[in-house]
């Protein structure tokens, strides 16, 4: 049967890879539908390339293919172009979850909502409007560590392909994070590297800043420091007040979270380091 794929592949540069990785697919008799390439030369010469082919597709066949002709360091992904599922986290704040749901309701967001679980109950009546179900794991009482292992395990009966952080405020472990590695998105409050942590509208106000932003990331053990997918900034000045400013930053917010998913759902991100490369 005729079906889409998305391939990425990442590896040491050579001449040819291009030819080489095109040869496995016309021999599979599959037809190329869309594909980028890119070199980055600093550090190392790394050869990214994203490819959609269509046509009867034995997984394996084309990973052993390109196994075959590729560099030994070669990263190979393929998947389906299907809706990822997804769990998404959230504490009080409303306006990344409402742009989301609103999304997943009207079919825009390329995804599945398992569920969505809280550490506080406040937005349970909104999500269950949507017919989602609503789980609250309270961290009262607990310690991060019980409380995390909690959500780890719930999390873990849905089996999502990503967790989302629509503005989850809790600092998370590394035990958490490395359960779901590459596999986090968090939306965070502010034009990183700057503010990082609590109250970066306070901190933008005081420093007198002209704009403001919000940066989507994908979580890893250094505080609001992994890979960034995307950000976006708006102009602000001087008589605003810091909740002015964070009234306009959530705008900005809840878009570049949706942006960013609608990335990381088509899989049209890599990974490298501490950096992302990515195809629109």
């Amino acid at each position: 049967m005729s079906m889409q794929k998305v391939i990425l592949i990442d590896c040491s540069d050579e001449q040819g890879l291009v030819h080489k990785i095109t040869g496995v697919f016309y021999h599979n008799h599959l037809n190329v539908v869309g594909n980028h390439e890119f070199v980055q030369e600093e550090g190392g010469n790394r050869f990214f390339m994203r490819t959609i082919i269509e046509g009867e597709v034995d997984d394996a066949r084309i990973y052993n293919g390109l196994r075959g002709i590729l560099p030994e360091d070669a990263n190979i992904s393929i998947s389906s172009k299907n809706k990822k599922n997804v769990v998404i986290l959230v504490t009080k704040e409303h306006h990344a979850l409402a742009e989301l749901l609103v999304r997943h309701h009207f079919g825009e967001l390329n995804a599945n909502v398992l569920a969505v679980i809280g550490n506080h109950s406040v937005l349970e009546a909104f999500v269950k409007q949507f017919g989602l179900p609503f789980y609250c794991v309270s961290h009262e009482g607990k310690s991060r560590e019980a409380h995390e292992q909690e959500v780890v395990d719930l999390v873990k009966t849905f089996n999502p392909d990503f967790l989302v952080l629509a503005k989850y405020m809790r600092i998370l472990s590394p035990s958490f994070v490395d359960n779901f590695p590459n596999k986090i998105v968090n939306i965070h409050h502010s034009f990183l590297p700057a503010f990082i942590g609590a109250n970066p509208y306070r901190q933008a106000f005081e420093r007198g800043v002209k704009i403001i932003g919000a940066t989507a990331h994908f979580v890893n053990n250094n505080l609001d420091e992994g890979p960034i997918i995307t950000q976006d900034v708006m102009s602000v000045n001087h008589a605003m007040t810091p909740s002015e400013m964070a009234q306009a930053g959530r705008d900005v917010e809840k878009l570049v979270l949706a942006k960013a998913l609608r990335l990381v759902f088509d899989d049209a991100i890599f990974v490298h380091g501490n950096k992302t490369v990515i195809f629109e």
